[in-house]
């Protein structure tokens, strides 16, 4: 019942995307069918989670904010659809546990490694606690781009204008796969500038053009990798 609910809901997405003028996915050959998988994209408006998840070729989960769960009726649809809350700004045992028992579970678990919502010029820092789930869940790290919703729906717009979107998936890698430092924190900072790396190198397929983040040490977990800041 839950899996007919998640793609009913995911079908009314795909006609609000298509009726506000088209969407399109890119690399969709480069997903892995099976395993877990941490789909990790860059994130600059409230249309990213659905925007996402119409365009994988698979079920997604998804991690978001607390705050969205007391929404009446918004926070009750994004539980039904496999969405599970994480406190910004600390640790959350519980948050990072769900995490994991998804992953080991092989499934795919949406999470923004930059927390909160940029400007879709500029990448923003990575939290350090994306490599911590990537190293113990050892899923495969799907990079990927969102074109177009920062002109959509930006950050502080009240209302969504017309505009074709995309998203483009890249070559998927592991945190072993890259962790070549003395130290652990030196496998962290490889980590996280792989993944910049490769979001880079999508923008420039998709003609966008896209700056690296700042560096900027984060050592909490996971913070707002969800729908929205």
């Amino acid at each position: 019942m839950a899996r007919a609910w998640y793609f009913f809901i995911l079908t009314l997405a795909k006609l609000a995307f298509l009726a506000l003028g088209g969407y399109r996915a890119r690399g969709r050959e480069r997903v892995p069918r099976r395993g877990p998988v941490l789909v990790c994209p860059n994130h600059c408006s409230h249309l990213d989670p659905p925007l996402v998840a119409v365009s994988m070729p698979r079920r997604l989960r998804f991690m978001a904010k607390e705050e969205l769960f007391e929404v009446p009726g918004f926070g009750w649809l994004i539980r039904s659809l496999g969405a599970f809350p994480v406190r910004r700004g600390a640790g959350d045992a519980e948050a990072v546990r769900l995490a994991l028992e998804i992953l080991k579970g092989g499934h795919a678990l949406l999470l923004f490694p930059e927390g909160t919502r940029g400007d879709g010029r500029t990448l923003g820092p990575v939290n350090r606690g994306l490599a911590m789930l990537a190293k113990r869940s050892g899923a495969a790290i799907l990079p990927a781009l969102v074109v177009g919703t920062s002109r959509m729906l930006p950050k502080g717009a009240k209302r969504i204008r017309r505009g074709r979107t995309e998203v483009w998936f890249g070559e998927p890698f592991t945190y072993a796969e890259v962790a070549s430092g003395r130290n652990e924190k030196e496998n962290r900072e490889l980590f996280v500038r792989e993944w910049e790396s490769r979001v880079l190198a999508l923008a420039r397929e998709a003609g966008l053009e896209l700056r690296g983040a700042p560096s900027s040490p984060d050592p909490t977990p996971p913070g707002d990798p969800g729908p929205a800041s």
